[in-house]
């Protein structure tokens, strides 16, 4: 009986993932705007609209990065390329970045990726500035948990400063952008491209700032979702959880801390077009995801269990 319903379960996740229609001619001359473009898979996802020959507004905060992947995004052939460089730190910026969009491209695709962030807390060691709070994570090797200090994660929300910049960046800079984009997206019946995490659907140790803005994303989502369903408005949202990429710095962020294989980026970034061209309203990258989230609510035991064993931490012993 087992062996059939895995079977079962099995067939239904091939279908979904292989059925999705995907037609990389309905993206050619489509109009782009894209966050966080200057690194990871904000990067790879510009340089395949691209090649698909999009238009494309960039943004990012590092001007001298931006233009580089400005550059190499006109010799893959996208028709039109323009950028801007902004910190969605300051609250009044992503209403400067929708407007200089709408000036270059008229009504666009919006795909939010992480601004100057990762999947994980390896972004928050290797950002610059911090756009990320600094978890605690023990390093080198398997430490017991009960040797760890007060949770870092509650120091660094309850202080103002950091607080504010964290949501702002991470949460409310989105929102921001949605509702200022959402005029010309009814207008045109276009898309929006939230790229999230894991760690948005299924929490873990050491990232509590950085789990409660992306749970945050996914709800917000979630509900703006039916809200515009509800009123017919066809826009569609594609939500995007994806794992960690195959960047030096991500890796050397978890170096000792977790057994997670990370994702080629090249392929998720693939995986987020293939899903927002086909307006469905979730993508899992890898797969494997999409499997842990529906477990998340069936069996929480034995998700928490598969969760301990991404950690290379081991349970002090018995006194």
């Amino acid at each position: 009986m087992k062996v059939l319903l895995l079977a079962g379960l099995g067939a239904l996740f091939f279908a979904y993932y292989w059925d999705d229609n995907f037609d990389s001619a309905s993206l050619q001359g489509a109009r782009v705007l894209l966050t966080g473009a200057s690194v990871g898979v904000g990067e790879e996802l510009a340089y395949h609209y691209a090649r698909l020959g999009s238009h494309l507004v960039l943004t990012a905060h590092t001007e001298a990065l931006l233009q580089k992947v400005v550059g190499n995004c006109r010799k893959l052939g996208a028709p039109k390329v323009f950028y801007i460089a902004a910190d969605m730190a300051s609250p009044e910026v992503p209403e400067r970045v929708v407007q200089f969009a709408l000036d270059k491209l008229g009504s666009a695709l919006l795909t939010l990726a992480p601004p100057r962030a990762g999947v994980s807390p390896s972004s928050i060691r290797n950002s610059a500035p911090v756009l990320e709070p600094r978890p605690y994570i023990p390093r080198p090797g398997p430490q017991a948990l009960g040797s760890a200090p007060a949770p870092s994660g509650l120091r660094f929300l309850l202080r103002p400063v950091t607080r504010s910049r964290h949501l702002q960046v991470n949460f409310l800079s989105y929102v921001q952008l949605t509702s200022l984009a959402l005029p010309s997206l009814t207008d045109s019946k276009g898309s929006l491209v939230v790229v999230s995490s894991l760690l948005g659907r299924v929490p873990t140790s050491f990232s509590s700032p950085y789990s409660a803005a992306k749970f945050a994303l996914n709800s917000f989502f979630g509900s703006l979702r039916r809200e515009l369903d509800v009123q017919d408005v066809h826009v569609a949202i594609t939500m995007c959880v994806l794992g960690l990429r195959d960047r030096a710095s991500a890796a050397e962020g978890v170096r000792g801390v977790t057994r997670a294989k990370a994702a080629p980026g090249p392929k998720a970034a693939l995986a987020v077009i293939r899903g927002s061209a086909t307006r469905a309203s979730g993508v899992f990258y890898p797969w494997r995801f999409h499997l842990l989230c529906l477990l998340r609510g069936w069996m929480p035991q034995p998700r928490a269990w598969f969760i301990r064993q991404e950690l290379n931490i081991t349970t002090p012993a018995a006194a």
